[in-house]
Formats: C-alpha cells, structure tokens, sequence
C-alpha cells in the first residue's frame, strides 16, 4: 500500500517521518523519496505540529467542498460550520438574529475570531456549505 503521496507525474512518494534525539534543540526529520531522488528536511516539533493542522485544515477543505462551487445565501441563512469564499478561511462560529440584523461570529483558520453585524438579507458567498443544524 502505497502513502498516497504521489509526485507530479502520479509515481507514489514513500515518505518517513522519523523523531530526532531528545536534547536542547529536538528535531522531527520527514524523508520523501519519489523516483526522482530522496528529499530529506527537519523542523522544530513545534513547527511540525504547525504543519499537521495546515494538513488537516487542508484535507477537510478538501473533502467538504461543493462540487458546484460556491453558493450564496442571506445573512439570515447563515450556520455554524459555513465556510466564507475568499482567500483565507473564514468559519461560522455562531450566528445571532436581533430583528433585521444578523450578528455572525467568524473564526479564521489560525484560530481568531471576531463579530460582524449585516442586514438579514445580506449576500454571503460561501465556499462551503456545511449541512446541519443552526
């Protein structure tokens, strides 16, 4: 079974990721090893936790986007777990309607979040619509 890396031409990419030695400066080494020769990089464990989120932020963008691209919906329409079109990932973390104006949490993919108030029947284009309840 394959690691379901593959390289630009669709060869499958072993890859090994391997701890470093305990010490001041403890390392995590990742070795990729596609037919065109072996790459071999290390980083702080820090930074590989860092690039494990970005993977599965990735893989669940991925996995749950519309085939029929984006879709738009009222202010008043938006859920939890919405995600916004753009260039940065934007989430629904929650949503509150007062009268005619909609009070919407968003989280970023680093984790920030903030409050923006529309009209209900706002415009949102959303990249992802995440199926559920309010």
């Amino acid at each position: 079974m394959g690691s379901g890396i593959t390289d630009a031409d669709g060869h499958d990419v072993p890859v090994a990721v391997t701890p470093g030695e305990a010490g001041p400066d403890p390392r995590v080494s990742v070795t990729l090893t596609p037919p065109a020769g072996e790459l071999r990089w290390s980083c702080t464990p820090a930074a590989a936790r860092e690039l494990a989120a970005a993977l599965v932020r990735a893989a669940e963008e991925s996995e749950n986007a519309s085939a029929d691209g984006p879709v738009t919906v009222g202010a008043g329409e938006l859920r939890r777990g919405d995600v916004r079109d753009g260039d940065r990932a934007m989430t629904v973390d929650g949503v509150r309607t007062d009268g005619p104006t909609v009070h919407v949490t968003w989280r970023s993919g680093a984790g920030r979040t903030w409050s923006q108030s529309y009209d209900v029947d706002t415009a949102i284009t959303l990249r992802r619509r995440l199926s559920g309840s309010r």
